[in-house]
C-alpha cells in the first residue's frame, strides 16, 4: 500500500451478524473508508451493499481478495475458514481482522500469523475490549501495584438461550462452536492480560450438546501464587465481570467485554476494608477504537506482532483447556 494514503479502504468477507456492528465501527473511524463487501450469494452482497452504503459488492470471496483497491480485510467468518481466508488475504497483500477465535487451533493461529509476517501485513483478532480506553486505566491500576502482589483473577461471560439453537454455528463442532471459543476466549484473554503471563497448568470441565461445550469451568495455575478461575456459557443469565485480586486490594469491572452503557464505562477499585472507589474512563465505541488502532498501525507501516502474539496464546490456553475437559484431568502447558 502507498504510505501517502492516509485512508485505509475495508472490504468485508461475509455478512454475519457481528459484520453489521464492525461495518459501522470502520464508516465512523477515522482513516477508513468502508469499500466492499463480499458473500457467497451476490444478491445478499448487494443487499447488504445498499442497506449499509457500501459502494461495491462481490458474490465470490476470491473478487474482493482480486480487488487491489481494498488494503484490509474485515473477516467475520465461521472460525473453521479464518485459517484458509486469512493466509489467501495475506498473499493477496491485505491487512486481516479476523473475528476470535482467531482459528480452530493454535497450529492454524501460528500458519495465519507466520503468513501475514511473510507478506508484511496486520494480523490482529477482533477482541474489541482491549481498545477501550478503560482497558488501559485498568492496566494502569494493575502496573501501579495498587492492588499489592495479585493473587486470583476470577472472570464470568454468559448469556441465556431459552431455545438453544441447535444449527447456530455456535452449536456446529466442525466449525469451531462451543462457550468456551466464543465466550470463554474473553475470559482466557482478560486472565493473560492481568497476569501478564502464562499458566502452568489448567483443568477444565464442561457440559455437552451435540458436540460442543453448552457450558464450560475452567482453572488456571501461574507462578507467584496466582490462580485464575472462569466460566462461559449459553444457558446462564447475561453476566460479563472480572475481579483482579491481591494482597491489598481488588479491582472489579462488571461488563468488561463491552459497557453495559456506553456513555458510563467504569471499573472499581476495593480496598483492604472493603472500601470501594469508582473510576471513570472517556466513553468512547470500543469497535470504533479497534478500527482505529489497528489502521494506525497499518499506517505507521511497522507491523504489530503483540496483537497476533497475544490471539495465540489465547488459542493456546483454551486448547489445553478444552483437552482438559475431554480428558478429565489437569494438563500442563510445554515450555
Amino acid at each position: 500500500m502507498n504510505q501517502t494514503n492516509k485512508t485505509i479502504r475495508w472490504g468485508v468477507l461475509g455478512t454475519a451478524r457481528i459484520a453489521e456492528k464492525v461495518g459501522k465501527a470502520i464508516q465512523a473511524a477515522q482513516g477508513s473508508t468502508l469499500d466492499a463487501i463480499a458473500s457467497r450469494s451476490i444478491d445478499k452482497a448487494e443487499s447488504w451493499a445498499k442497506q449499509y452504503g457500501v459502494p461495491k459488492s462481490y458474490g465470490t470471496y476470491e473478487a474482493l481478495l482480486e480487488d487491489d483497491a481494498i488494503d484490509a480485510l474485515y473477516i467475520p467468518l465461521p472460525p473453521s475458514l479464518h485459517e484458509e481466508w486469512t493466509i489467501r488475504a495475506a498473499e493477496n497483500g491485505k491487512h486481516v481482522l479476523c473475528e476470535k477465535p482467531l482459528a480452530m487451533n493454535v497450529s492454524e493461529a501460528k500458519h495465519m500469523a507466520d503468513a501475514c509476517r511473510q507478506h508484511q501485513v496486520q494480523l490482529m483478532d477482533g477482541v474489541m475490549w482491549v481498545h477501550h480506553p478503560r482497558t488501559e486505566q485498568m492496566q494502569s491500576s494493575l502496573n501501579q501495584n495498587n492492588l499489592g502482589n495479585l493473587r486470583r483473577f476470577t472472570s464470568s461471560f454468559s448469556f441465556h438461550w431459552e431455545t438453544v439453537p441447535l444449527d447456530d454455528i455456535r452449536m456446529q463442532p466442525e466449525m469451531g462452536g462451543g462457550s468456551l471459543m466464543d465466550l470463554g476466549w474473553y475470559c482466557v484473554r482478560a486472565t493473560l492480560w492481568a497476569f501478564q503471563t502464562l499458566p502452568r497448568r489448567v483443568w477444565g470441565t464442561a457440559q455437552y450438546l451435540q458436540g460442543v461445550d453448552l457450558n464450560f469451568s475452567g482453572v488456571m495455575w501461574f507462578d507467584s501464587d496466582r490462580i485464575a478461575t472462569f466460566d462461559s456459557g449459553f444457558n446462564c443469565t447475561a453476566r460479563k465481570w472480572f475481579e483482579v485480586a491481591g494482597t491489598h486490594g481488588s479491582l472489579v469491572c462488571d461488563d468488561f467485554t463491552n459497557p453495559w452503557n456506553a456513555a458510563k464505562a467504569r471499573f472499581w477499585m476495593h480496598d483492604s476494608k472493603g472500601i470501594p472507589t469508582e473510576h471513570m474512563a472517556e466513553p468512547k465505541i470500543q469497535e470504533v477504537c479497534m478500527i482505529e488502532n489497528f489502521t494506525q498501525a497499518i499506517i505507521s507501516g511497522q507491523q504489530n506482532n503483540h496483537w497476533s502474539e497475544d490471539a495465540i496464546h489465547t488459542q493456546q490456553v483454551c486448547d489445553l483447556l478444552a483437552e482438559s475437559a475431554r480428558t478429565g484431568h489437569p494438563l500442563c502447558l510445554e515450555p
